[in-house]
């Protein structure tokens, strides 16, 4: 992995939120998890991420099944958005010949 990590622990403390949360997102893949001499740290790149499912996990009660599908969802929505701004484009180009 990355040397640019943060501390689960340290993350948890400052977010008041539980590290078994953070792991468990590891577990099932929804962020990267790394443990070193048995400090568990992520990459400082998914703070974002973890942020958003730190929110929906605690603010909305999404549970972590339901985080993966949301995740899911917005990847396919984000996916569509390019596909839409390519045809866009695509389009655009034919329109001035």
């Amino acid at each position: 992995m990355q040397d640019n990590l943060i501390i689960i622990s340290d993350y948890c403390d400052h977010c008041h939120i539980e590290p078994d949360f953070v792991m468990r997102l590891g577990e099932d893949g929804l962020i990267d998890v790394e443990i070193r001499d048995n400090i568990g740290y992520f990459p400082a790149d998914q703070l974002a991420e973890l942020e958003q499912y730190t929110h929906l996990y605690y603010d909305l009660s999404i549970n972590i099944e339901g985080i993966d599908a949301i995740r899911h969802l917005l990847r396919r929505m984000e996916g569509m958005q390019n596909e839409i701004r390519r045809l866009e484009n695509e389009l655009r180009f034919y329109r001035k010949l």
